[in-house]
Protein backbone atom coordinates (compact mmCIF):
# COMPACT_ATOMS: atom_id res chain seq x y z
CA UNK A 1 0.00 0.00 0.00
CA UNK A 2 1.50 3.65 -0.67
CA UNK A 3 1.68 5.83 2.19
CA UNK A 4 -1.46 7.17 2.90
CA UNK A 5 -1.11 10.89 3.44
CA UNK A 6 -3.60 13.88 4.27
CA UNK A 7 -3.52 14.86 0.51
CA UNK A 8 -4.51 11.02 -0.20
CA UNK A 9 -7.54 11.33 2.10
CA UNK A 10 -8.77 14.39 0.86
CA UNK A 11 -8.67 13.55 -2.63
CA UNK A 12 -10.68 10.10 -1.40
CA UNK A 13 -13.56 13.01 -0.07
CA UNK A 14 -13.29 14.39 -3.49
CA UNK A 15 -13.87 11.63 -5.52
CA UNK A 16 -16.33 10.26 -3.33
CA UNK A 17 -14.43 6.97 -2.32
CA UNK A 18 -14.96 6.02 1.34
CA UNK A 19 -12.43 5.98 4.27
CA UNK A 20 -11.85 2.52 5.87
CA UNK A 21 -10.35 3.61 9.65
CA UNK A 22 -9.99 0.78 12.15
CA UNK A 23 -8.38 1.60 15.85
CA UNK A 24 -4.87 -0.46 16.40
CA UNK A 25 -2.68 -0.93 19.16
CA UNK A 26 -0.30 -3.14 18.06
CA UNK A 27 2.90 -3.77 15.50
CA UNK A 28 1.04 -7.56 14.51
CA UNK A 29 -2.63 -5.82 13.37
CA UNK A 30 -0.77 -3.05 12.51
CA UNK A 31 0.81 -5.17 9.70
CA UNK A 32 -2.26 -7.31 9.23
CA UNK A 33 -4.92 -4.58 9.09
CA UNK A 34 -2.22 -2.72 5.95
CA UNK A 35 -1.99 -6.26 4.00
CA UNK A 36 -5.69 -5.63 4.18
CA UNK A 37 -6.03 -2.44 2.79
CA UNK A 38 -6.94 -0.03 5.58
CA UNK A 39 -5.91 3.73 5.02
CA UNK A 40 -5.38 4.85 8.44
CA UNK A 41 -4.85 3.10 12.04
CA UNK A 42 -6.78 5.31 15.04
CA UNK A 43 -4.12 4.72 17.98
CA UNK A 44 -7.43 5.02 20.33
CA UNK A 45 -7.66 5.63 23.82
CA UNK A 46 -10.76 2.91 23.63
CA UNK A 47 -7.30 0.50 24.26
CA UNK A 48 -8.05 1.81 27.88
CA UNK A 49 -11.35 -0.42 27.77
CA UNK A 50 -10.65 -3.33 24.93
CA UNK A 51 -6.74 -4.06 26.24
CA UNK A 52 -6.59 -2.56 29.84
CA UNK A 53 -10.07 -3.67 31.51
CA UNK A 54 -11.45 -0.03 32.60
CA UNK A 55 -14.77 0.78 32.41
CA UNK A 56 -13.92 3.89 30.67
CA UNK A 57 -11.10 5.29 28.44
CA UNK A 58 -10.25 8.39 31.51
CA UNK A 59 -7.47 6.23 33.34
CA UNK A 60 -5.37 5.95 29.82
CA UNK A 61 -2.35 8.18 30.64
CA UNK A 62 -0.34 10.09 27.30
CA UNK A 63 2.50 7.74 28.39
CA UNK A 64 0.18 5.01 27.98
CA UNK A 65 -0.94 6.46 24.46
CA UNK A 66 2.92 6.92 23.54
CA UNK A 67 3.62 3.45 24.14
CA UNK A 68 0.97 1.81 22.11
CA UNK A 69 1.64 4.58 19.21
CA UNK A 70 5.31 3.45 18.93
CA UNK A 71 4.09 -0.04 18.79
CA UNK A 72 1.72 0.72 15.48
CA UNK A 73 4.78 2.99 13.81
CA UNK A 74 7.28 -0.63 14.16
CA UNK A 75 4.10 -2.43 12.18
CA UNK A 76 2.74 -0.10 10.11
CA UNK A 77 2.95 -0.67 6.37
CA UNK A 78 1.87 2.64 4.58
CA UNK A 79 -1.32 3.63 6.62
CA UNK A 80 -1.75 6.69 8.68
CA UNK A 81 -1.29 6.67 12.25
CA UNK A 82 -4.28 8.51 14.02
CA UNK A 83 -3.39 8.69 17.85
CA UNK A 84 -6.13 9.79 20.75
CA UNK A 85 -4.66 12.67 23.08
CA UNK A 86 -5.86 11.43 26.28
CA UNK A 87 -8.59 12.38 29.22
CA UNK A 88 -7.34 16.32 30.44
CA UNK A 89 -3.67 15.83 28.30
CA UNK A 90 -4.98 18.80 25.88
CA UNK A 91 -7.15 21.04 28.88
CA UNK A 92 -4.46 23.78 27.85
CA UNK A 93 -3.18 24.54 24.31
CA UNK A 94 -0.19 24.83 25.83
CA UNK A 95 -0.73 20.91 27.57
CA UNK A 96 -2.18 20.03 23.77
CA UNK A 97 1.21 21.24 22.30
CA UNK A 98 3.18 19.49 24.74
CA UNK A 99 1.07 15.94 25.05
CA UNK A 100 1.03 15.94 20.96
CA UNK A 101 4.56 16.34 20.65
CA UNK A 102 5.30 13.02 22.57
CA UNK A 103 2.51 11.29 20.54
CA UNK A 104 3.91 12.42 17.00
CA UNK A 105 7.47 11.58 18.21
CA UNK A 106 6.13 8.62 19.05
CA UNK A 107 5.08 7.85 15.19
CA UNK A 108 1.80 9.36 15.03
CA UNK A 109 1.19 11.83 11.80
CA UNK A 110 -1.89 13.22 13.23
CA UNK A 111 -3.71 13.58 16.69
CA UNK A 112 -7.13 13.63 17.88
CA UNK A 113 -8.86 15.30 20.44
CA UNK A 114 -12.78 15.47 22.01
CA UNK A 115 -15.33 18.65 21.68
CA UNK A 116 -16.22 21.24 19.91
CA UNK A 117 -15.69 24.98 19.10
CA UNK A 118 -13.86 25.04 21.90
CA UNK A 119 -11.09 23.67 21.01
CA UNK A 120 -10.24 26.48 18.17
CA UNK A 121 -7.42 27.87 19.67
CA UNK A 122 -5.73 24.35 20.19
CA UNK A 123 -6.36 23.58 16.68
CA UNK A 124 -5.08 26.57 15.29
CA UNK A 125 -2.51 26.29 17.48
CA UNK A 126 -1.17 22.80 16.76
CA UNK A 127 -1.40 23.35 12.84
CA UNK A 128 0.67 26.10 12.85
CA UNK A 129 3.16 24.60 15.19
CA UNK A 130 3.11 21.06 12.38
CA UNK A 131 0.72 19.08 13.89
CA UNK A 132 -2.45 17.67 11.74
CA UNK A 133 -5.51 17.45 14.10
CA UNK A 134 -8.79 15.60 14.14
CA UNK A 135 -11.30 16.48 15.99
CA UNK A 136 -14.01 13.97 17.38
CA UNK A 137 -17.63 15.44 18.01
CA UNK A 138 -20.87 13.86 18.91
CA UNK A 139 -20.71 11.22 21.83
CA UNK A 140 -17.20 11.64 22.86
CA UNK A 141 -16.42 9.14 25.39
CA UNK A 142 -14.18 11.33 27.70
CA UNK A 143 -16.93 13.21 28.37
CA UNK A 144 -19.49 10.24 29.11
CA UNK A 145 -19.79 11.60 33.14
CA UNK A 146 -21.04 15.00 31.87
CA UNK A 147 -23.16 13.84 29.19
CA UNK A 148 -24.84 11.16 31.54
CA UNK A 149 -24.03 7.68 30.07
CA UNK A 150 -22.99 6.67 26.50
CA UNK A 151 -25.85 8.62 24.16
CA UNK A 152 -26.80 9.68 20.61
CA UNK A 153 -25.66 13.22 20.29
CA UNK A 154 -27.58 16.17 18.10
CA UNK A 155 -31.06 14.38 18.25
CA UNK A 156 -33.20 18.12 18.94
CA UNK A 157 -32.97 21.18 16.76
CA UNK A 158 -30.64 23.44 18.89
CA UNK A 159 -28.07 20.41 19.01
CA UNK A 160 -27.59 19.96 15.57
CA UNK A 161 -27.56 23.51 14.41
CA UNK A 162 -24.36 23.41 17.42
CA UNK A 163 -22.82 20.68 15.86
CA UNK A 164 -23.16 21.89 12.61
CA UNK A 165 -21.76 25.15 13.44
CA UNK A 166 -18.56 23.79 15.84
CA UNK A 167 -17.64 21.86 12.78
CA UNK A 168 -17.41 24.63 10.22
CA UNK A 169 -15.47 26.41 13.34
CA UNK A 170 -13.48 23.93 13.76
CA UNK A 171 -12.68 23.62 9.65
CA UNK A 172 -11.84 27.26 9.58
CA UNK A 173 -9.48 26.89 12.35
CA UNK A 174 -7.27 24.28 10.67
CA UNK A 175 -8.92 21.02 11.59
CA UNK A 176 -7.75 18.54 8.92
CA UNK A 177 -10.18 15.81 9.63
CA UNK A 178 -13.73 15.50 11.77
CA UNK A 179 -15.05 11.97 13.25
CA UNK A 180 -18.74 11.78 14.54
CA UNK A 181 -19.96 9.02 16.93
CA UNK A 182 -23.08 8.46 17.44
CA UNK A 183 -24.70 11.07 15.44
CA UNK A 184 -28.17 10.73 13.81
CA UNK A 185 -27.17 9.94 9.95
CA UNK A 186 -29.04 13.28 8.60
CA UNK A 187 -26.85 15.16 10.64
CA UNK A 188 -24.02 13.15 9.71
CA UNK A 189 -24.93 13.87 6.08
CA UNK A 190 -25.33 17.62 6.75
CA UNK A 191 -22.18 18.11 8.45
CA UNK A 192 -20.29 16.10 5.70
CA UNK A 193 -21.69 18.10 2.61
CA UNK A 194 -20.76 21.45 4.28
CA UNK A 195 -17.36 20.92 5.19
CA UNK A 196 -14.11 20.27 2.58
CA UNK A 197 -12.27 17.96 5.27
CA UNK A 198 -12.62 14.28 5.65
CA UNK A 199 -15.55 13.28 7.84
CA UNK A 200 -15.14 9.82 9.41
CA UNK A 201 -18.09 8.32 11.08
CA UNK A 202 -19.23 5.79 13.90
CA UNK A 203 -22.73 5.40 14.34
CA UNK A 204 -23.28 8.07 12.07
CA UNK A 205 -24.81 6.37 8.84
CA UNK A 206 -22.86 5.95 5.47
CA UNK A 207 -22.92 9.37 4.22
CA UNK A 208 -19.65 10.36 5.88
CA UNK A 209 -16.48 10.14 4.03
CA UNK A 210 -15.40 7.14 5.97
CA UNK A 211 -15.97 4.59 8.96
CA UNK A 212 -14.02 3.49 11.98
CA UNK A 213 -14.85 0.86 13.83
CA UNK A 214 -12.84 -0.75 16.85
CA UNK A 215 -10.81 -3.89 15.75
CA UNK A 216 -12.07 -6.38 18.77
CA UNK A 217 -15.89 -5.09 18.14
CA UNK A 218 -15.55 -5.96 14.37
CA UNK A 219 -14.11 -9.25 15.47
CA UNK A 220 -16.47 -10.01 17.32
CA UNK A 221 -15.01 -9.24 20.66
CA UNK A 222 -15.81 -7.90 23.66
CA UNK A 223 -15.71 -8.33 27.41
CA UNK A 224 -19.23 -7.76 28.24
CA UNK A 225 -20.31 -9.90 25.30
CA UNK A 226 -22.61 -6.76 24.03
CA UNK A 227 -22.08 -4.81 20.89
CA UNK A 228 -23.49 -0.98 20.11
CA UNK A 229 -25.58 -0.87 17.64
CA UNK A 230 -22.99 0.44 14.91
CA UNK A 231 -21.03 -2.53 15.07
CA UNK A 232 -21.03 -5.55 12.51
CA UNK A 233 -19.21 -8.88 13.41
CA UNK A 234 -17.04 -9.37 10.59
CA UNK A 235 -15.67 -12.63 11.85
CA UNK A 236 -18.86 -14.32 11.50
CA UNK A 237 -18.28 -16.80 8.63
CA UNK A 238 -14.85 -15.98 8.13
CA UNK A 239 -12.09 -18.35 8.73
CA UNK A 240 -9.01 -15.66 9.59
CA UNK A 241 -9.05 -12.28 10.80
CA UNK A 242 -7.13 -11.71 7.79
CA UNK A 243 -10.54 -12.70 5.39
CA UNK A 244 -12.81 -10.23 8.12
CA UNK A 245 -10.06 -7.17 7.54
CA UNK A 246 -10.56 -7.53 3.98
CA UNK A 247 -14.33 -7.69 4.48
CA UNK A 248 -14.81 -4.81 6.47
CA UNK A 249 -12.89 -2.53 3.58
CA UNK A 250 -14.29 -3.51 0.99
CA UNK A 251 -17.93 -3.50 2.46
CA UNK A 252 -16.99 0.17 3.87
CA UNK A 253 -15.29 0.73 0.07
CA UNK A 254 -18.92 -0.43 -1.50
CA UNK A 255 -20.91 1.42 1.04
CA UNK A 256 -22.68 -1.90 2.34
CA UNK A 257 -21.92 -0.96 5.38
CA UNK A 258 -23.36 0.56 7.44
CA UNK A 259 -26.40 -0.26 6.67
CA UNK A 260 -29.70 1.51 7.69
CA UNK A 261 -30.06 -0.22 11.03
CA UNK A 262 -26.21 0.63 11.94
CA UNK A 263 -27.29 4.02 12.01
CA UNK A 264 -29.60 6.47 14.55
CA UNK A 265 -32.12 9.36 13.30
CA UNK A 266 -32.84 12.58 15.20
Amino acid sequence: MPDITLTTLQSLKQKGEKITMLTCYDATFAHTCCEAGVEVLLVGDSLGMVLQGHDSTLPVSNADMAYHVAAVKRGNNGALILADLPFMSYATPEQALSSSAQLMQAGAHMVKIEGAAWLAESVRLLNERGVPVCVHMGLTPQTVNVLGGYKVQGRNESQARQMRADAIALEQAGAAMLLLECVPSELAAEITQAVKIPVIGIGAGSATDGQVLVLHDMLGLSLSGRSPKFVKNFMAGKDSIQAALSAYVDAVKAVTFPGAEHGFSA
